[in-house]
């Protein structure tokens, strides 16, 4: 086997991210409470929205990254309902920040 170079990392480039990362919360939020891993699938995907939301613009996302960091909190104590709406919150906030295309004149 001959490896030329690492394999590149899938991100989501530009106003993306935020399509994205509201799919991927709204997927947590329905499976939260799901028996047979849900809350496992639920909390790997606040993380990794949190995760991108910081490596992308720490200080432009820090109060959804916030808001999913006391939602995954939230998520393992399972109090599911608090969780949920603190996906909620932090998905309505991805709306009202403009994205790129929105802020350009």
């Amino acid at each position: 086997m001959e490896v030329l170079r690492p394999k590149e990392i899938e991100t989501h480039p530009g106003d993306s991210l935020v399509r994205w990362a509201r799919g991927q919360l709204e997927i947590a939020r329905q499976i939260l409470d799901n028996p047979g891993g849900g809350l496992l699938f639920a909390t790997q995907t606040i993380g990794q929205v949190k995760a991108a939301l910081s490596e992308r613009d720490a200080e432009r996302w820090g109060d959804v990254v916030a808001l999913l960091e006391r939602a995954e909190d939230a998520a393992v104590r399972r109090e599911f309902d608090s969780a949920q709406q603190l996906l909620g919150e932090a998905s309505a906030k991805l709306s009202e920040i403009p994205t790129n295309s929105e802020a350009a004149p």
